[in-house]
C-alpha cells in the first residue's frame, strides 16, 4: 500500500487520467476503434525528443552554456537575467520541463555561492515563467504544442503566426521583470568549466535534427523513431530510459478518455456548444484545474479553432502552480534548496503569474 500511495503522490495526473479513461470505458466498451484514438506520431516524437535532449545534456551542452554565460556576468541582475533568458530561449527546443530541470539547479548553485540566496525566489519564479512562455513559440517547445500541431495538421507558418506575437510580448515582459533584480555586484567562483563531449554532442545534434525533420513532415515518424532508438542504444542505452515514460502513459490515458467522450453523442454536443467562440478562455481556465497538457488533449476533439485553443493552453500555463507541470518542477526544485521559503515563493509566483496572464490575455483578445 505504501508503494501505491507513493506512486499516487508522484504521478497524480497520470492516476487521474487513468481513472477517467477507465470510467469512460463503461460507457464505450473497448473495441477496434480504440486504436484510432491514439496519436502515435505525437508519442513517437515526444519520446524521441526526450531521449535526444537527455543525450545532449549528458554531452554537457547545457551546463557548459550556463557556466560560460555566468562567468562573464558581474551583477545579480546580469546573472539572474541570463539564467531567466536561458530558460526562455532553450525551452523553444528542449521543452519547458528540461529547461527548468537543467537551469534551476544551476541558479541555486550560482546564487548560493555568490551569497545572494535572498534573490533566489525571484530568479526561480522568473525562470519558471520564462520556460512556460518561451516554449510556446515552437511545436517542440512543450507536449501540448507538439500534440496540437500534429492533431490539427498545422503548417509551420500558421503555427508561428499564432504564437509569434504573444511570444514576443512575453519576451518584452520578462525583460522588464528582470529589471526588478538588484544590481548588486558579484563574481561567483564557479571553478573550471564543465567538460563538453564534442563527439557525443555532434551525434545527438544530428539526431535532434532528424526529429525536427519529422516535426516539419519531411521524414516519416516510424523512420525517425527507429533511427533515434538504434543510434541512442549504440551510444548509451540508459538514454532511452531517461525519457518520461509516465508522461507518455498519461497521453495514452487521455487519448482514450477524450476518444470515448467524443463517441457519447450528448457529451460531444454539449462540449462543442460550450467551446464555440470560447476556445481561448476555456483552454485557459481548464488549464488552471487540470494543467495545460491534459486540457489540450481533452478539448481538441471538440473544436476546430486550433489557434484559439493553442494560445489558451499556452497562456493558461500561467496562473496556478498546477496550470503547467513545468511550474510544479520549478516549485519542487526550489523547495529542495537550503533555507527555502515555500510560502513566500508561492506568493510571488502567484502574483507574477496572474499579472502576466492578465496582460497577455488582454493582448490575445485585442488581436482577435
Amino acid at each position: 500500500m505504501e508503494r501505491v500511495r507513493s506512486f499516487l503522490r508522484r504521478e497524480p495526473v497520470l492516476c487521474a487520467a487513468a481513472a477517467a479513461a477507465a470510467v469512460s470505458c463503461f460507457f464505450v466498451p473497448p473495441d477496434g476503434a480504440y486504436l484510432g484514438y491514439i496519436d502515435f506520431r505525437t508519442l513517437a516524437l515526444l519520446y524521441s525528443l526526450m531521449a535526444v535532449v537527455s543525450g545532449l545534456g549528458k554531452a554537457g551542452l547545457f551546463t557548459s552554456l550556463a557556466h560560460g554565460l555566468c562567468v562573464r556576468a558581474g551583477s545579480t541582475r546580469a546573472i539572474g537575467g541570463m539564467l531567466v533568458m536561458l530558460c526562455f530561449f532553450s525551452a523553444m527546443l528542449i521543452t519547458n520541463d528540461v529547461a527548468l530541470l537543467t537551469f534551476v539547479p544551476f541558479a541555486v548553485v550560482v546564487l548560493t555561492m555568490a551569497g545572494r540566496g535572498q534573490d533566489l525566489i525571484r530568479v526561480v519564479v522568473l525562470q519558471t515563467v520564462a520556460a512556460n512562455l518561451g516554449s510556446m513559440l515552437t511545436p517542440v517547445g512543450n507536449p501540448q504544442n507538439l500534440y496540437l500541431y500534429s492533431y490539427y495538421n498545422m503548417s509551420a507558418g500558421a503555427f508561428f503566426t499564432a504564437t509569434g506575437p504573444v511570444w514576443l510580448a512575453s519576451l518584452a515582459l520578462l525583460a522588464l521583470c528582470c529589471l526588478s533584480l538588484p544590481k548588486a555586484p558579484i563574481r561567483p567562483q564557479l571553478g573550471q568549466a564543465p567538460g563538453l563531449d564534442k563527439k557525443l554532442l555532434a551525434l545527438y545534434g544530428a539526431l535532434f535534427a532528424l526529429c525536427l525533420t519529422t516535426v516539419v513532415r519531411l521524414v516519416p515518424w516510424p523512420v525517425m523513431l527507429v533511427g533515434v532508438i538504434a543510434a541512442a542504444a549504440a551510444l548509451d542505452r540508459r538514454t532511452l530510459l531517461r525519457a518520461d515514460l509516465m508522461l507518455l502513459a498519461t497521453f495514452v490515458a487521455f487519448f482514450i478518455f477524450a476518444g470515448n467522450l467524443a463517441r457519447i453523442g450528448a457529451v460531444d454536443a454539449l462540449l462543442r456548444r460550450l467551446l464555440a467562440g470560447r476556445e481561448y478562455l476555456t483552454g485557459l481556465l481548464t488549464s488552471q484545474v487540470i494543467s495545460n497538457v491534459p486540457a489540450a488533449l481533452l478539448l481538441s476533439g471538440f473544436t476546430d479553432n486550433a489557434r484559439a485553443l493553442l494560445l489558451g493552453v499556452n497562456v493558461g500555463g500561467l496562473g496556478t502552480p498546477i496550470a503547467s507541470l513545468a511550474s510544479l518542477i520549478g516549485l519542487k526544485l526550489y523547495s529542495r534548496s537550503e533555507g527555502a521559503r515555500t510560502g513566500r515563493f508561492l506568493a510571488e509566483f502567484t502574483a507574477v503569474n496572474l499579472a502576466l496572464l492578465l496582460i497577455l490575455s488582454a493582448l490575445v483578445f485585442f488581436m482577435g
